[in-house]
Parts: C-alpha cells; structure tokens; sequence
C-alpha cells in the first residue's frame, strides 16, 4: 500500500478587504499567511505573489530538494544551487489556458570536478522522483550547468 500525505490550504477572500478584487490570503495552519493575486497580464496586483509564479516556484524548489536527495546518495556535495524557472503559459481564444511547458536552468556548483558528468545525469533521476513534476501535465524542460570549486 502506498502511503499518503495530507496537505490542506484555506484560501480567503472577503468584498472589500483588498483594492483588488481578485487579491486573497493563501492560509496554512502555523505558517505566515501569503498574500496573492492574479498576475499583472490578468489584472492582479503586480507586486503580489500570483498562481503562476508560485506554480514555478513549487516545480523549481521540489527539483531542487530532489537533486539535493540524489546528490546525497551518490556523495556528491552541492555547494551553491540557483535556478531560473520559465514558464510557457498559453491562453486559449475562449480565455482558458495553461502552461504548456516549464524551463528549469539550474546552475550547480559542486565541490569535486571528477563528479561533474554525474551531477549533469542526476537532474534526469531528480526529474523522476520530483513530485511536483510528476503532478503536472505539460512538459517540465531541465539544462543544468554544473561547475566545481575546483575550477
């Protein structure tokens, strides 16, 4: 039997309680509340975390602690991480849509430059534990750049 974890959000919302109609609190029990709205292409609040960058910041940083995992396994040390995330986000005529595609780029720096070949094929095993990346449907395009300290 597989086992299961539960996680729960509170989304709220009251006329009035924002300039912009489409702003809400994102709540989740002993954590600081987040403040959201729709993104600015979609009338929201730009300085305001909206659904779409958070989507990118979950597939990032799960790929992220993923590698992290793979890396451990195979006495690889990660020394520095940092990763831009680009999302393909298409909007249907009927106003409908969706991402069709999201580029990660990490850029690792790891301590042992004989590990650089492994580190590259990592990500590919990374990708395959993620699961933020195995709940979506649109292609997830990984280009890690590994460097050494020893460079």
């Amino acid at each position: 039997m597989n086992k299961q974890f539960r996680f729960e959000v509170t989304t709220q919302w009251k006329k009035g309680d924002y300039k912009n109609s489409k702003t809400h609190l994102s709540k989740i029990a002993g954590k600081p509340d987040v403040t959201i709205s729709a993104a600015r292409a979609f009338k929201g609040q730009e300085d305001q975390h909206n659904p779409e960058d958070l989507l990118l910041s979950a597939l990032s940083s799960c790929h992220m602690m993923s590698y992290f995992y793979v890396c451990q396994q195979q006495g690889i040390e990660v020394v520095d991480y940092k990763d831009k995330a680009v999302g393909t986000l298409e909007l249907r005529p009927d106003f409908s849509g969706g991402f069709t595609k999201v580029h990660l780029n990490p850029l690792v720096t790891i301590s042992n430059a004989s590990q650089e070949i492994l580190a590259i094929d990592l990500h590919k095993k990374a990708h395959e534990l993620c699961f933020i990346a195995n709940s979506v449907n649109f292609e997830v395009i990984i280009d890690p750049v590994i460097e050494s300290q020893e460079r």
